[in-house]
């Protein structure tokens, strides 16, 4: 059993974490949740095109077992991925989700909370600058109840190599 560190919100600076910020069995409770709206589910559902009357169609859900739409599930992948960027990716780039799992159904009104944890951390054998780190991660609703779960790889930058930030304009010399 690890005995990884327990982390309850971002790093202080802002900067975000570095390849050497991460160690197996590390657990991050990430601090943002956010509800879900009507227009946050229809936009997407028809943003992406997506023709389920199960996402937008009062009436047509109303007869389905939920009795209401439910949110679209690229939604909330990308919704619980964004919980995770402060506290994970903001000095990254995502490699890849694995093992996606929807095992409780969203629905507008639902707030939604993420965890994660560290399953991987290795160097990368081509880019000695950045390093790949695994986690998988959890989704749930205001009542506790997961509605999604994946695996997520990122390839994050090492100490001293991550590029600098913008600064904003008015603030050039």
């Amino acid at each position: 059993m690890s005995h990884a560190p327990t982390h309850d919100g971002p790093p202080a600076d802002g900067a975000g974490r570095v390849f050497e910020d991460f160690e197996v069995g590390q657990i991050f409770r990430h601090a943002l949740g956010r509800t879900v709206t009507e227009g946050d589910n229809v936009w997407l559902t028809m943003i992406t095109l997506n023709p389920n009357p199960i996402h937008f169609d009062r009436e047509y859900a109303g007869q389905t077992e939920w009795g209401r739409p439910l949110v679209n599930s690229c939604f909330t992948l990308s919704l619980v991925t964004a919980l995770t960027v402060a506290d994970l990716s903001q000095n990254a780039v995502n490699l890849g989700w694995d093992r996606v799992r929807l095992p409780h159904p969203v629905f507008e009104g639902d707030t939604l909370y993420a965890q994660s944890e560290v399953l991987s951390v290795r160097e990368s054998n081509s880019r000695p600058h950045q390093g790949i780190v695994g986690f998988r991660t959890v989704g749930y609703n205001q009542d506790g109840r997961a509605v999604i779960t994946f695996d997520r790889t990122i390839l994050v930058y090492r100490r001293g190599h991550v590029p600098a930030k913008p600064v904003r304009p008015e603030l050039r010399g």
